[in-house]
Order: C-alpha cells, then structure tokens, then sequence
C-alpha cells in the first residue's frame, strides 16, 4: 500500500516484523494531521522518527541541548530581523525541540505533554492574580519568584539571592537578572542619576587605568584595564535597567544601526570612486556624517 506523507518525508514499508508498525506509525502521523492539535502533530512526528531514524533514536536531553540553544538563538536573531518568514522557520525549529524533550519525557516515564502545559497554565494564574484573582495590582516580581524557589526547595537553607539564575545567559542580561534580585530587596538606585553618576566614575576609572589611551588589540589589555572594563560594563547595565531598556536587545538593536550604516557608508564612497578601506579615519567619518544625514 502507499503510505502517507508527512513532512516531506515518505513513509517506507519495511520487510518482515517492521512491516506492520511502520504501517502504524504512517497511519498515526496522517489521524495526526488531520485532527491533532499543532503540538499533538510534532509530538507525533519526533515519536516517528525516534523509532525509525538511527540518530533520531540514540538522542539524549544532554545531547539535544546544544541544539535547543542554537534554535533559540536563531529565532532571537529572527526576531531582531524582522522578517516573519524566517521567525516561522525559527519557531518551528524551536517546537521541534521542545517536542524533542517532552517525547524523551515520555519515554522516561516522567511527564507529558498535558503536563508541561497544566504546569504552565498554573505558573500564569499564580503570577497573575491581578487578571485570574482579587488583586488590584500586578505582584512584585522578584518576590513572587523568590517565593517560588522557596516553595520548590531551591532555596533552603540557603541566603544566596542569585540561586536559579541560568548560568547559560549572556553576561549582559545575567547582570541585569543580579541586579534585578538586589533590587527586590531595596538595594537600587532611587533614580537614574545614581546608574549615571557611576557611569562617569567609571569611564573615569577606566581612562586612568588605561594610561596613554592608545588603542590596543583585544586581548592585550592587563588586568586592571578588564577590571574596569567589566565594571564600566555592569554600570552601564545598571543605568539601562534602571532607565527601563534590557541591556542586550538594547546593544543588538546599536549593532544592527552600526552594520547598517556601515553598508550605506561603503556603498556611498563606491558611488563616489573613493576607495574606502584605504580612505582613512577622516573620509571615513565625512561618509558616516553623511549616513547619518540620510536617516
């Protein structure tokens, strides 16, 4: 018989005992087409392809994390794009290994798919009493989750105030978790004159330990320099917190305007015949006004 095709992927009777559950699965994938719910039909497809595809079967949660990493950070970068063709590929990438993970669940005996989102569905009303409750307004958020890690035992008998935070974030949005949980327990900036204050001490810092100020490669720069660097850095996060804009979508969105300019400054000097890798610092800088005039 033709079995049916799901995903662009044909369906193949195998010989003997492997004939009839093949049949199964075929069958199980096209009810799934048709009737399942989007999630139901990914689920289906990773329990397809956990029972006939070799690399598809040996996968671990270990082994499938560095794949759910990369996914996410192409659905970010397809977010930053703006370009919804490429966000629905991302997005789906992304389901897929999140199906991947509630499939290995399964097979482990230890949650399912109903489970993850009755979990989700609780967390959402629990921080929402202002929507599924009495409460008038939203709670404080860094107490509720600090209430939440109590109640699951992540921190007992402990007074660490960063315990649960990813160790995988990027530096940038991983001092701005930090200094969210300080915040939650008064120790913040009334205003953002503080976070500016301290940003102007230490650019200052920074230019003391930094001597003659000549530019260096990265990498040669000797300890103290980096000390002052990282803590310019944090200063910075600090007044960007503190002023209302998350640090990292903050600096993706200057390198996006910072590569975008650049192109129109390369493409305006090869319009007017100037040879920009050799042009120097101030033809360069006439072309980046230029840009700049432009937007």
């Amino acid at each position: 018989m033709e079995l049916p095709r799901y995903g662009g992927y044909v369906a193949r009777a195998m010989k003997n005992d492997h004939e009839a559950v093949l049949d199964d699965d075929a069958r199980h994938l096209e009810r799934s087409a048709s009737g399942d719910d989007s999630l139901g039909r990914a689920l289906a497809l990773v329990r397809f392809l956990r029972h006939h595809c070799p690399w598809d079967a040996a996968q671990t949660p270990a082994s499938l994390r560095p794949y759910l990493l990369e996914e996410a950070n192409e659905t970010a970068d397809a977010i930053a794009s703006g370009d919804d063709e490429a966000l629905r590929g991302e997005l789906g990438d992304l389901l897929l290994n999140v199906a991947f993970q509630i499939v290995l669940a399964e097979e482990r005996g230890t949650f399912g798919a109903t489970g993850v989102v009755a979990a989700i569905e609780r967390k959402m009303e629990r921080r929402h009493p202002h929507v599924y409750g009495d409460a008038e307004e939203p709670p404080d958020w860094e107490a509720l989750k600090a209430e939440e890690r109590a109640a699951a035992g992540r921190e007992a008998g402990s007074s660490d105030p960063f315990e649960g935070i990813p160790g995988g974030l990027d530096p940038l949005s991983r001092a701005a978790r930090a200094q969210e949980r300080m915040a939650a327990f008064g120790f913040d900036w009334p205003d953002l004159s503080g976070p500016l204050d301290k940003v102007r001490e230490e650019i200052a810092e920074l230019e003391a330990a930094a001597g003659d100020g000549r530019a260096r490669r990265i990498g040669e720069a000797d300890e103290r320099v980096e000390d002052e660097v990282g803590d310019l850095l944090f200063a910075v996060v600090n007044a960007s917190r503190v002023a209302g804009a998350h640090p990292a979508n903050a600096l993706l969105g200057s390198v996006a305007k910072f590569e975008r300019r650049c192109r129109r400054m390369i493409e305006l000097a090869e319009a007017r015949d100037i040879e920009w890798r050799s042009a120097g610092l101030w033809t360069l800088d006439e072309l980046w006004e230029d840009v700049k005039r432009e937007e």
